[in-house]
């Protein structure tokens, strides 16, 4: 499976996500910072699986129709910074969608993910994220899942590692910054997170009209998962 995420800064880079998807050939593309009332249903063969709808600037989910079939949707709002209490940018951080694939039977879960922004305490992110995982467990208990967006995580990323190891999961950086817009704060934002998944490679994408970078993961279902989740 061949998925991309990618933070659209405010929808200004929408209109290069068609050739995107065409030319890495993605299963599943999991957008941050969409204008969620300005996204078609189908973009480049991909069916738009949901969108969060009580956003400024939303999540949304796209799959490949010919290869899997949706079989479950899960937004969520998780703990609020003070700016997004005061700005309200994002009222749902966690996109989550259950896919069945049609040849081999099997499920499994894709989320979109968009952690509350550098103002806030890493610590808030921790708990959005350790909440969001919880969450895509109650979507397809013991399913293979695969998380993606973009995590405002720039610095104590191994701090972070360990507590998403400590809940089951394992945390994936790409091969290069994924984020350019200010010189102190350039590094790596776009992560993976994963259970059940062989991530095979995380690769950052050519820069477009967004600050961040889209991330290209290519991942398989591991056996042991298969198996469990049978």
């Amino acid at each position: 499976m061949r998925a991309i995420s990618y933070n659209l800064r405010k929808h200004r880079a929408a209109g290069e996500l068609a050739a995107l998807v065409d030319a890495h050939g993605a299963d599943v593309l999991c957008l941050q910072e969409a204008d969620t009332t300005d996204i078609p249903s189908v973009l480049g063969g991909l069916r738009l699986a949901e969108a969060t709808q009580r956003n400024r600037l939303g999540l949304a989910v796209y799959y490949r129709e010919s290869s899997f079939r949706l079989a479950g949707v899960r937004a969520m709002s998780l703990k609020k910074s003070l700016h997004d209490r005061v700005l309200k940018p994002a009222e749902e951080r966690m996109l989550g969608v259950r896919l069945h694939e049609i040849d081999s039977g099997r499920e499994l879960i894709v989320a979109s993910f968009h952690a509350a922004p550098l103002t806030a305490l890493n610590s808030l992110r921790r708990h959005q994220i350790r909440t969001a995982l919880a969450e895509l467990q109650d979507l397809g208990p013991d399913l293979p899942v695969l998380m993606v967006g973009d995590y405002n995580y720039p610095v104590f990323k191994e701090k972070l590692g360990e507590r998403v190891r400590d809940q089951g999961y394992e945390l994936t950086l790409s091969d290069a910054r994924t984020y350019t817009r200010y010189r102190f704060f350039r590094g790596h934002y776009d992560f993976v997170t994963s259970a059940g998944f062989d991530i095979e490679a995380v690769r950052t994408l050519p820069q477009g009209l967004s600050d961040h970078l889209p991330i290209l993961v290519t991942a398989s279902v591991e056996e042991s998962a298969h198996r469990l989740a049978g």
